[in-house]
């Protein structure tokens, strides 16, 4: 089986371009050293300073070429997957959703169950592999004081969040911080409060496509927060309902108050039982995802000998094939 070079495609890696899905391919571009014989990040909208540039790329290296190109970013995937056709290709899927379908044979990374359970259903016969996002070890600890009683990110929380919980938890007393913009070290934020809350539904169904795996939640339970989450897509791989995290919403505005208060006032009451927890931090530490990567890449790479020898990849029926099929079926069996 052959190790091919990795390329993890992204827009750029400035400022214009930060948000969770950039930090997750730069995590994921350095699990991944050691398991090929080199890998890079390459830019495609961007030239950046001492990164390789797709255009460039494309033009000096024949196709199929030697490197295997991962791509992720949801929008741009069926572009990326035009100028890379006739190359080993693998999508690192994160959200779902938007629509396109892939090619046949191009193999699916799916980052949670929602995201693998969708390409299962809409790429049936692609390589399917399910390697979740890593906990950064930055995250943990958390044994100091706790001066805010509960914390809030702005993106992606919900207006029943902003304008109607938040202001009623600071009228029962309850120190309430809505932080704002981008945190270089969101450990240190999470390890100040006792609570955190996590409200992406609204967030996900206005942009059309789900919450791909939910960082943030897993991340907070690791700082020793308690975490009242919504349980939208990929958030209902991770966390259960009263056991790791609490549900927000649930049902009434006087229902969140009273637990949210109870948990701030009383914290240790209300965080997940020690074994339960570890269990969920360990499957997502960088060593457990390592070995993730590690063997979706023999997978893949396997597909890939295959199809360049000159082996045609399946291809799954489409949905109207499927339903014309059924009908026809049932008019035969009536005749």
């Amino acid at each position: 089986m052959s190790q091919r070079p990795l390329r993890f495609l992204v827009p750029g890696t400035g400022d214009r371009f930060r948000c969770g899905g950039l930090s997750v391919e730069l995590q994921s571009a350095r699990l991944c050293e050691g398991l090929a014989p080199s890998v890079e990040v390459v830019t495609y909208r961007r030239r950046e300073p001492g990164r390789a540039f797709l255009p460039d790329l494309l033009k000096q290296e024949r196709s199929p070429g030697e490197a295997l190109w991962l791509v992720s970013w949801g929008f741009h995937v069926p572009e990326l997957l035009r100028q890379l056709r006739g190359r080993p290709v693998a999508y690192h899927a994160h959200s779902s959703g938007y629509g396109f379908d892939l090619p046949a044979g191009v193999p699916v990374l799916a980052v949670s169950r929602n995201t693998l359970g969708y390409w299962g259903d809409r790429a049936p016969r692609a390589p399917l592999q399910w390697v979740p996002n890593a906990i950064d070890p930055g995250f943990g600890g958390g044994t100091g004081e706790r001066p805010i009683d509960v914390l809030v990110q702005a993106r992606k929380s919900s207006a029943y969040v902003r304008e109607q919980l938040l202001p009623a938890l600071r009228q029962r007393g309850l120190q309430v911080e809505l932080q704002q913009g981008w945190v270089d070290d969101l450990g240190d934020l999470f390890r100040s409060a006792k609570v955190v809350l996590y409200d992406s539904a609204d967030h996900w169904r206005r942009a059309g496509v789900s919450e791909g795996f939910g960082l943030p939640p897993i991340e907070a339970l690791a700082c020793g927060c308690v975490v009242f989450s919504s349980f939208n897509h990929a958030l209902a791989d991770t966390l259960d309902p009263g056991h790791l995290a609490w549900q927000i919403g649930r049902g009434t505005l006087s229902a969140d108050l009273d637990r949210i208060t109870a948990a701030a006032r009383a914290p240790q009451q209300w965080l997940p039982e020690p074994a339960l927890l570890q269990r969920l931090l360990a499957s997502h530490s960088e060593s457990a995802v390592r070995q993730r990567w590690r063997e979706a890449l023999e997978v893949v790479n396997d597909h890939w000998d295959r199809v360049v020898s000159g082996e045609q990849p399946l291809r799954a029926l489409s949905p109207w094939r499927l339903r014309w099929g059924r009908r026809f079926s049932r008019l035969r069996r009536r005749s």
